[in-house]
């Protein structure tokens, strides 16, 4: 298993994300350290980057939107996100 993503003892998943805010489209750009690079369109105000890379995370895996929330650090560029969908496959995230 990858770093950057575990799995909580209630089974959810667990992602390390490094946001990129302000970026020119939503995108997973690679690797940054031990977290998953997301660049988001939107701007880091009013939590709008935030919703943004939480609805595009839903996206990608395959979940709904209420299945991912915001764990840690919704003021820094490194984040938390906890999907609760056991389904999900987070190693996919890469391939987009």
């Amino acid at each position: 298993m990858s770093a950057w993503f575990s799995r909580a003892a209630d089974g959810a998943w667990i992602l390390r994300v490094h946001a990129q805010p302000g970026a020119r489209r939503t995108e997973v750009a690679g690797m940054h350290g031990d977290s998953l690079k997301v660049r988001v369109r939107e701007p880091a105000l009013e939590d709008r980057a935030n919703e943004a890379l939480a609805r595009f995370l839903a996206d990608a895996l395959g979940v709904a939107r209420r299945d991912v929330t915001l764990a840690s650090g919704a003021r820094s560029r490194e984040k938390r996100f906890e999907v609760r969908d056991r389904r999900a496959d987070p190693a996919r995230l890469l391939s987009r």
